[in-house]
């Protein structure tokens, strides 16, 4: 594997001012009349706890992880739900968010319970999952459930005397998971559901993160079996191709290979390196490569998204990409750029 170097953070930190990370960009301008998103700054926290617990951006992480927190802690109801959207005038525009939202904040606050090098960062993140722990089995969708499922492996790790009611609501959210690939899978569609549409490869993550952390060999399978299929989609001469959304990919139609999202690459970069973990196969290694790669060209217009100061366009569509690069295009793009750095330095030990 060559060697990656940590992303430059100028542009998140462009984005971010002293209540969140701004949603959307007109070209590389913060776009303030968008406003902020709980589905953003979920996912920056944990940008932000890698770049704080490293020496050359610490600072500038220190301030991030600090924003973001106070963001999370003002947008949670008292039952553990989250508000999603405020508007730059710093009200809320919504009375419950979405469920992505709230899984999403759940995955970032588990992994800073888990990594935030300050102990109060960590105490209050860990505050914030605990009394969202009842909302995650009131989730009616795959995605919300598996992203919070993402934070619970973290919680897990972390929280050991809380152990058995993480234990309890991660297990079934994987055996949801699990259960809708028993009921869909054959042998020419090895998926959990009808239709492939956006951050399918998290579904297999989970399944495999979550597996190992609860020893569960039947979601292992599952998560290898379901990446081993959606890979095959995917990727094609080794350029990675994304479901597109501009019409996903139904079960027996024509799959859409256009409205192509960052959020894909990344999603698949983690799953590769969780099937890589486990399995210790090599190949894995290969894809996470390959994913990587779209953000810079190895794509199917052979235009590079990404920049050397952590900017990422918001998507290719079938003439050309889009120029505007907002928050998640931004935020996975780094999350892509800092596992395949950490793997440039990290011996691979596999989870048995």
């Amino acid at each position: 594997m060559q060697t990656y170097r940590w992303p430059a953070l100028d542009h998140l930190l462009a984005m971010t001012d002293d209540v969140g990370v701004l949603q959307h960009a007109t070209l590389d301008v913060p776009n303030r009349s968008c406003g902020y998103c709980t589905d953003d700054v979920g996912r920056a926290l944990i940008v932000a706890c890698d770049a704080a617990g490293r020496h050359a951006t610490e600072a500038d992480g220190a301030r991030l992880v600090t924003t973001y927190l106070a963001y999370l802690h003002d947008a949670q109801h008292p039952d553990g739900w989250f508000h999603n959207f405020m508007g730059y005038d710093r009200r809320w525009q919504d009375a419950r968010g979405s469920g992505d939202a709230v899984g999403r904040a759940v995955w970032g606050l588990g992994y800073a319970e888990r990594y935030a090098p300050r102990a109060t960062w960590r105490t209050l993140a860990g505050r914030l999952r605990r009394s969202a722990l009842a909302a995650i089995p009131q989730m009616e969708y795959v995605r919300p459930r598996v992203y919070a499922a993402l934070g619970l492996v973290h919680a897990l790790d972390a929280r050991p005397d809380d152990e058995l009611a993480v234990r309890a609501v991660l297990d079934e959210a994987l055996a949801t998971l699990a259960d809708a690939y028993d009921a869909t899978a054959d042998d020419d569609w090895r998926w959990c559901e009808d239709v492939l549409i956006y951050d399918n490869a998290r579904l297999c993550e989970a399944l495999l993160r979550g597996g190992v952390a609860l020893k569960s060999r039947r979601y292992i399978d599952v998560g290898l079996a379901m990446l081993a299929f959606y890979t095959s989609v995917v990727i094609e001469d080794d350029v990675f191709v994304p479901i597109g959304n501009d019409g996903w990919y139904p079960r027996a139609g024509v799959r859409a290979r256009w409205g192509q999202q960052p959020l894909e690459a990344a999603a698949l970069v983690a799953a590769a390196f969780a099937a890589l973990d486990v399995t210790g196969e090599p190949r894995w290694r290969t894809v996470a490569e390959i994913a990587h790669g779209w953000y810079f060209g190895r794509n199917a217009h052979r235009i590079a998204l990404a920049n050397e100061l952590g900017c990422c366009r918001d998507g290719l569509d079938e003439t050309a990409m889009n120029p505007n690069m907002g928050a998640e295009s931004t935020i996975c793009y780094l999350m892509s750029a800092i596992a395949m750095a950490k793997r440039s330095t990290t011996a691979l030990t596999i989870a048995r």
